[in-house]
């Protein structure tokens, strides 16, 4: 049961790990001497109703547990561990299939300590998860920074103190600078919030396209329902269907309207769906989606398990109960609630073919970031799956002039796998990028693509077949399938070049970017900085103004604006002749040399990663956390034009070029 509804298990958990802005779990911390040399640490934390936070030790494979982090023991060692006030409620968990623990309300943990010298510090975090029924934060740090004195501790503790001791346990003073310096060392002039109202360009640009991206979605979507209705498990169905509310009534009216009930009850179990992941998840959950690592490694492999079940190795398909319940219901029942039932089964009934695509295009939904992506995406799918049945049964002589099932559609479903395989590199390749691996890079990638779209096209052409297709019925292909597989051979033709950096515009928005290229014949791209700080001193040294890009490794819009406009040769031109180029990735999963806090929202906020402190600087700086984002400062730091964001208009993006110029 657990393969058959897989991608279902693995959306819900990934996305449960993936950040939101909310704040259900409050804390506080003191530290009080019990006695001359001995204290103790209490982190409190308050829990909102509804919410509860996951104790310590929980199974692998569940959400995060909370764990707490001692950064900085300056003359101070800890004993015994950390004792929370009372124990945690255990229940199983249907989301993840295991028993976990938790608490609810208030609780407080207690680290006992014994202090080496008078004056100590000690500092650290609290990591950890909250959930309520509907939905769960991301894993989240709270720092904590704490003085004490002992001063009645004696010169005899202090020589029964062991130097090993010390050693063992404390961190240096260098290793975690004090957030008060820390934040000066890099919050410096360059770092100051930029004056919008000094910009050549109106900030609109940032909200120009975010129409679009419902748009974009719903398209998709559209086209995913249309496939479906090729595949085995939908198109002999329509007949059948159609069929029996023609004859289920002498009315001809009535059964117009009874076949028009079922289309209408397909949109709503759909959308159903899709309006239940924008609530259980939230917007910035999804956001989250684009940029996770874990979640895109989890993407891929269930795209390539997707694409391994259209090839015909098996079947995803719901438990056979779940169908016979559908069934037994519609028989009880009369009326709309009947046909409602129907529909219903029909959804059961063909999920082995319609499963891997509305997965496919849920991922995809939700990885646009937007919060009704997944509900407006269901709709679209959902209208195409309806329409034959509804103009069917207005038009029943239509039938007579279907095509008949046959091999034709499973070799639908064999494209669609090849398809899923080609889709899923894409989520691979952002996780590869976020940590630097290094195994897809893009000549890698582009390789995997000739030998997909290759063999694709060889398959529409008949050099070769699956054992699902059974064996072959006539002696020759259809135009159809020829052109299509014509198509696919001139598409593997047409990435052949990128293997030695070519710019290939057509794929930028999945392909890996440039700079991953070990061998380019072609040159020309845009040589850059990836730290803010060096950056900003270059500018200074040559004297001239910084264009500053905030990127990230899994940001689809990132990569279409660097092959529609910024690899222009006209654009390209501009920015390496005329400017200092700092590139930021705020999914940059590198580790700082040492961590860095800031205070932000009235609380400190602890950076472990260059992604951490770019993302910090990009909202600090520009009040913003989107991507692609564009600006021109001075040498300074001062904003000279922009912001610019997604939009692929080159004369508009050279006009935001040159007005920081001027």
């Amino acid at each position: 049961m657990k393969r058959r509804i897989l991608f279902l298990i693995a959306i819900v958990a990934c996305m449960a790990a993936t950040a939101q802005i909310i704040e259900p779990v409050h804390w506080r911390s003191s530290v009080k001497m019990t006695d001359d040399t001995h204290g103790v640490v209490t982190l409190t934390a308050s829990i909102d109703d509804g919410w509860h936070l996951y104790a310590f030790d929980l199974p692998a494979g569940g959400p995060i547990a909370t764990s707490i982090e001692w950064d900085k023991l300056d003359g101070v060692t800890l004993d015994g561990g950390i004792k929370p006030s009372r124990a945690p409620h255990e229940e199983m968990d249907p989301t993840f299939e295991m028993k976990l623990r938790w608490w609810t309300g208030n609780v407080s943990f207690n680290q006992r300590f014994t202090a080496k010298q008078e004056k100590f510090n000690i500092k650290g975090s609290v990591r950890y998860m909250a959930c309520n029924d509907e939905t769960c934060t991301s894993p989240t740090s709270e720092a904590f920074d704490l003085k004490g004195t002992a001063p009645k501790l004696n010169a005899e503790s202090e020589e029964e103190t062991k130097p090993e001791e010390v050693a063992d346990t404390a961190v240096t003073e260098e290793a975690i600078p004090d957030s008060v310096n820390a934040q000066a060392s890099y919050v410096a002039d360059t770092w100051a919030p930029v004056d919008f109202s000094a910009s050549s360009v109106s900030s609109e640009e940032i909200s120009s396209s975010q129409g679009m991206g419902l748009w974009k979605i719903f398209g998709l979507c559209f086209l995913g329902g249309l496939l479906a209705l090729l595949t085995p498990c939908v198109w002999p169905i329509i007949p059948m269907t159609v069929s029996f509310f023609l004859k289920k009534s002498g009315s001809r009216k009535q059964s117009i309207r009874d076949a028009a009930t079922y289309g209408l009850s397909i949109i709503v179990i759909y959308v159903a769906l899709g309006l239940a992941v924008s609530a259980i998840f939230g917007a910035s959950a999804l956001n989250a989606l684009a940029t996770n690592a874990v979640c895109n490694i989890i993407f891929f492999a269930l795209l390539v398990l997707f694409a391994i079940s259209f090839f015909g190795a098996f079947e995803i398909t719901l438990p056979e109960s779940w169908t016979n319940k559908m069934d037994s219901a519609a028989e009880r029942t009369t009326g709309l609630l009947s046909i409602f039932f129907m529909a219903f089964t029909l959804v059961l009934v063909s999920f082995s073919c319609t499963g891997p695509i509305i997965g496919t295009l849920l991922v995809e939904a939700a990885s646009q970031g937007s919060n009704m992506g997944p509900a407006v995406g269901m709709l679209g799918f959902a209208i195409a799956l309806a329409i034959p049945f509804t103009l069917f049964a207005l038009f029943p002589s239509w039938l007579k002039k279907m095509p008949r099932s046959g091999g034709w559609m499973n070799t639908v479903k064999v494209v669609l796998g090849f398809l899923e395989l080609a889709l899923s590199l894409k989520f691979l390749s952002v996780a590869d990028l976020a940590y630097g691996w290094h195994i897809l890079d893009r000549e890698t990638f582009i390789a995997l693509w000739i030998a997909i779209f290759g063999l694709l096209g060889l398959y529409l052409l008949g050099m070769f077949r699956f054992k699902s297709d059974g064996e072959p019925t006539s002696s020759g292909i259809g135009v159809t399938r020829f052109m299509l597989g014509l198509i696919s051979l001139a598409f593997t033709a047409y990435l052949v070049p990128g293997l030695w950096g070519a710019p290939l515009r057509a794929t930028s928005a999945f392909v890996p970017p440039l700079t991953t290229q070990d061998f380019n014949l072609y040159g020309g791209e845009l040589s850059e900085y990836d730290d803010y700080d060096e950056g900003m001193a270059a500018a200074a040294r040559q004297g001239k103004p910084v264009f500053v890009d905030f990127s990230g490794f899994g940001c689809v819009n990132c990569r279409k604006m660097e092959g529609a406009v910024l690899d222009r040769d006209e654009v390209k031109k501009l920015i390496t002749d005329r400017f200092v180029t700092i590139q930021l990735m705020v999914d940059d999963k590198k580790s700082l040399p040492e961590p860095r806090y800031v205070q932000e929202n009235g609380k400190q906020v602890k950076l472990d990663t260059y992604g951490d402190l770019w993302s910090y600087l990009q909202r600090y700086k520009f009040a913003s956390n989107s991507q692609p984002y564009y600006v021109v400062l001075n040498e300074k730091g001062e904003l000279l034009s922009g912001p610019f964001a997604y939009k692929e208009d080159i004369p508009g993006f050279l006009n935001f070029l040159n007005a920081g110029l001027k």
